[in-house]
């Protein structure tokens, strides 16, 4: 027999659309015992949004659980029930789009031997989700899974799932939140030329402004009027974009030259098609030789030595900081929380007027919550 999960979703946003956030969760139909809970803010959404995606949250989590369950989603959206059982047509484009992805998600666990069935219950009686779905409007991000995945036989009956009072995945409280931001580009970036801390400090060319104003708006949505600093390198183009940052935040920036891209010494300014002709194995040897140093310059593992020391200021100060800086810096950032190596770290893409965004928790857990956004 499958075993029986039940699906409890909320979500809300304060104005309509306004700050949002959605809350899930995910018991034992049988027992009443609590596998999953889940939550996530979303920025500036409509509350319609936020129910969709607290639905999609909770039927991943049951696959997760049990990809062949019955699950029973329970949810007091008159809306999305209905919806979703096929009796309201869907008229908003946003709408189509989230009620196909909670099917794909629904029909993979019927792929799976699965089924699924919606039920409206009156809010009163969906206080957990609507609690889970507050912590994401206050910016929480809630991931907890009870256990893991159950197996049924028929003579003993379910498998232990693994014990509440120890999860698998238990974050509380909130987190530490940083926001790493590139700058927008200059005429040496659109040139091919190495634009470190060396030599010539070029400003922000008509296409990096208008990249700086695009990632404070970006900034400003994501951080939806929680309190934040802005810290940026000494550097003219992260001043000038960060400047852009701090504005869209009413804030005044702050700088901390340890964020300064490597300095390329005698190689700034120069082009990277020029040094490839007249230097091909000295600049193979900046990528690839960690402790290579251009002529007056900085090696890879220098840029280190003093990135990583900020990145802890940063995340010892706590609340939630926006570091407007280079691509080197980013990449040394990302490398030492994931571990890469540095022929890897590479790998990573950081463009232009880019945001990526990293969680650290009180017991020292991180997570990358998304990279390379424009």
């Amino acid at each position: 027999m499958s075993r029986r999960l039940t699906v409890e979703a909320d979500g809300g946003s304060r104005g309509n659309p306004g700050v949002a956030g959605y809350g899930a969760l995910v018991r034992d139909t049988e027992t009443g015992a609590l596998l999953a809970e889940r939550a996530e803010p979303l920025g500036k959404a409509s509350n319609n949004v936020a129910e969709y995606r607290g639905l999609i949250a909770g039927l991943t989590a049951a696959h997760a659980i049990e990809p062949g369950a019955e699950v029973l989603v329970r949810m007091d959206s008159k809306l999305v029930v209905e919806q979703m059982s096929g009796t309201w047509k869907i008229k908003h484009e946003d709408m189509r789009r989230l009620a196909l992805e909670a099917r794909e998600v629904a029909n993979a666990i019927r792929d799976a031997g699965g089924s699924v069935r919606y039920e409206w219950i009156p809010r009163a009686e969906n206080k957990a989700a609507d609690a889970l779905s507050n912590d994401g409007m206050d910016g929480l991000t809630v991931d907890r899974t009870f256990g893991g995945a159950s197996q049924v036989d028929e003579e003993t009956g379910p498998a232990a799932v693994g014990d509440p009072a120890a999860p698998s995945t238990f974050r509380s409280g909130t987190p530490t939140r940083v926001v790493l931001v590139r700058h927008g580009i200059t005429d040496f970036t659109a040139e091919g030329r190495l634009d470190g801390r060396g030599g010539p400090d070029p400003s922000l060319n008509a296409t990096g402004r208008q990249q700086a104003v695009a990632a404070g708006r970006a900034v400003a949505a994501l951080v939806q009027g929680h309190p934040a600093r802005v810290l940026t390198s000494s550097l003219t183009r992260a001043v000038e974009t960060g400047a852009a940052v701090a504005g869209a935040l009413g804030v005044e920036p702050e700088r901390d030259d340890d964020w300064d891209e490597q300095s390329f010494g005698d190689w700034d300014g120069r082009s990277v098609h020029d040094l490839l002709d007249a230097e091909r194995d000295a600049f193979r040897a900046l990528r690839d030789d960690p402790t290579f140093r251009p002529p007056s310059g900085e090696s890879h593992d220098d840029l280190v030595a003093r990135v990583v020391p900020a990145w802890e200021r940063v995340v010892a100060a706590g609340g939630t900081t926006v570091v407007v800086c280079h691509r080197k810096p980013i990449l040394v950032v990302l490398a030492h929380l994931l571990g890469l190596p540095h022929d890897r770290a590479w790998r990573l893409a950081a463009a232009p007027g880019s945001l990526t965004a990293v969680e650290v928790w009180d017991d020292g857990e991180v997570s990358v919550a998304f990279t390379n956004r424009t």
